[in-house]
């Protein structure tokens, strides 16, 4: 696994978990286009979209991606890094689990990032997520 594309990634990851939008900007180009099956069918372009969910979720005290605000926690399970000179490839099912008085939650889909060194430094270009449940032609 690339060492650099993997902290990268993790610091990326980290930042928008945390509502930190400074760190989001730091790690994400201008110009990036998303697929976030949950939210529309349609692709988003650019980052106004995040950092408005960023703030919303920061005022409630959650973090992204979880139903409510809780202690929480993200693994990657089944990481793949695919480098090729300054553009990388990450690919992975996300895990936010979620400590609620009611006890664990955990939201669960795949995500493919791209991304390109820039100027000596890694930023996010594309993301593309779908949902981690059985496809509906398998029985």
């Amino acid at each position: 696994m690339d060492k650099e594309v993997h902290e990268f990634l993790l610091k990326h990851l980290q930042g928008i978990m945390t509502n930190d939008i400074a760190s989001y900007h730091e790690t994400t180009a201008e110009d990036l286009t998303l697929y976030e099956w949950w939210v529309t069918p349609h692709r988003l372009d650019g980052l106004p979209f995040h950092e408005f969910m960023m703030t919303a979720n920061a005022e409630r005290g959650a973090v992204f991606g979880a139903e409510q605000a809780g202690q929480t926690r993200f693994d990657l399970a089944n990481l793949l890094i695919q480098r090729y000179g300054d553009t990388a490839i990450a690919s992975y099912t996300l895990l936010i689990s979620t400590s609620l008085g009611t006890g664990v939650t955990v939201a669960v889909h795949n995500e493919s990032r791209v991304m390109v060194k820039l100027n000596g430094n890694w930023k996010v270009v594309h993301v593309h997520k779908s949902p981690a449940y059985s496809a509906p032609h398998v029985g």
